[in-house]
This record gives C-alpha cells, sequence and structure tokens, in this order.
C-alpha cells in the first residue's frame, strides 16, 4: 500500500449539540503517524475524530484529507440489535467498493471471511452480532477494518471493554498498519498505554492543550491544566449557530 495522504485541521471549532465540544484546533496528523488523542471525559475527543471521518460538520475551520478514511465508533453507540451475522457485519467494509445496486464478488466475500480469520474469528460468518460478546464484537469492527483497507484509520476507544488478551492482539493489529505506513488516529483514556505504545499525542481539554512527541505532551504541567480547564467548564456556555458553514471539509 502506498503511503498515507495528508490529515490536517485548520482553526477547528465543532459543536455537540449546539454547544462548543472542541475550539480552534490546527495541526496534522503526519502521513505513516501513529496517534493518540487524550483529555478528560467531555473534552471533545469523539467530536473531533467524528469529525475528522466526515460524519460531523466543522462550525468554523478545514479539514484537509487527501486519502480515504475508515473509523471505528464506539462499539457502545452501535445497535446491535439488527438480525445481521458477523460475515455481512464485514463485508459492510466493502461499500465503497459494491455501492448500494451491486454484490459483493466471491472475492469480497473471501477477503470478509479472511478478516474474520485475522481477527481470531474464524467460523462465526453466520453467527448473529448480538449473540456476541462484548470483545467478539469489537473483533468484528477491526475486521470491518480490515477489509475496507483505508490509508487512514480513526479509532474511538478500541480496547474498551476488552479483556487484556483481546486487547492485546488488537493493539499488535493496529501495530501493523502503523508498520504499513498507514496514518492511525485513537481516542483512548489509558495513559499507560499511550506513554508505551503512542509515539504523538494530542491532549484535548475541548481547546488543544498539547500535539506532538508524547514525552512532550503528557507532562505532568500538562496534564495538570487539562485537569483544571475541564474543572472550569461552564454549561452554560452560548449555544453555536444553527447554521454551519458548508467549507467543512476539503481534499
Amino acid at each position: 500500500m502506498k503511503a498515507a495522504g495528508t490529515l490536517r485541521v485548520e482553526n477547528l471549532t465543532v459543536c455537540h449539540e449546539r454547544r462548543p465540544a472542541v475550539h480552534h484546533v490546527s495541526g496534522q496528523f503526519a502521513p505513516g503517524s501513529l496517534t493518540a488523542i487524550v483529555g478528560p471525559n467531555g473534552a471533545g475527543k469523539t467530536t473531533l475524530l467524528r469529525a475528522l471521518a466526515g460524519l460531523h460538520k466543522p462550525q468554523e475551520g478545514r479539514i484537509r484529507a487527501t486519502d480515504r478514511i475508515a473509523l471505528l465508533p464506539q462499539a457502545s453507540a452501535l445497535d446491535r440489535g439488527f438480525p445481521i451475522g458477523c460475515l455481512d457485519a464485514v463485508m459492510l467494509g466493502l461499500w465503497r467498493e459494491t455501492g448500494a445496486f451491486r454484490g459483493v464478488t466471491l472475492a469480497g466475500r473471501a477477503q470478509a471471511e479472511a478478516a474474520l480469520e485475522a481477527v481470531g474469528l474464524k467460523g462465526f460468518q453466520r453467527r448473529p452480532v448480538g449473540s456476541l460478546s462484548a470483545g467478539q464484537f469489537q473483533r468484528v469492527l477491526f475486521a470491518r477494518l480490515l477489509v475496507q483497507d483505508a490509508p487512514v484509520i480513526l479509532l474511538d476507544e478500541p480496547f474498551n471493554a476488552l479483556d487484556s488478551r483481546t486487547a492485546g492482539e488488537m493493539l499488535a493489529l493496529v501495530k501493523t498498519w502503523h508498520g504499513e505506513g498507514r496514518t492511525v488516529v485513537a481516542v483512548l483514556h489509558d495513559l499507560e498505554l499511550v506513554q508505551r505504545d503512542f509515539p504523538e499525542t494530542l491532549l484535548l481539554a475541548r481547546d488543544p492543550i498539547a500535539w506532538g512527541p508524547t514525552a512532550e505532551v503528557l507532562t505532568a504541567a500538562n496534564r495538570l491544566r487539562a485537569r483544571q480547564m475541564a474543572e472550569g467548564w461552564a454549561e452554560a456556555a452560548a449555544d453555536c449557530d444553527q447554521d454551519v458553514p458548508e467549507q467543512g471539509r476539503a481534499a
């Protein structure tokens, strides 16, 4: 796979439920980088990730993305009540190739089956996703990312509610993507994991506190500043304008 392209944000402000959630973020996720987004609860981490994926329009600023992006959302935000099997769920990752009117090819089906096997779910093709454990369902979501084969991968709490073995196996997959030259950005809460395995970090408290090499970002002073900003958040902040500029995302 060719090296990943640019993912840059310029003076980005994003609202959630008409309240400011991310303020004036500027910077670049370098091609082929592995970056953690961390910060207090309510810091805007998921909102920022959704904006990068094109699912949330910026209030101000611009996102410049020159490559395809794949998103792994928080599993807790997904409805597993729909009667769909694991293989069909993974093949949804082939939507870019199949669209609404073309069926999945034999090659695409084989690709999805190989992805299930790669995440340790061989033989689960027809198992309903609603019958899976949290860890098994997260593996399905990782398999869907595998078939998407995107140069830029966004992960929202990818190891949440996983046992240590499953988390380790999924982390190994993330490192494989990084080794292939993909750009990987992950929202995480485990700072020990971030310090050990993620070379770059964006510390967010609605405003960016620091962005760069992890050891330089996760200093005691920066973490204290993020905590103090979180403690000072005012729930009575002015609502965002309803009309959002159309500029938001650019190639």
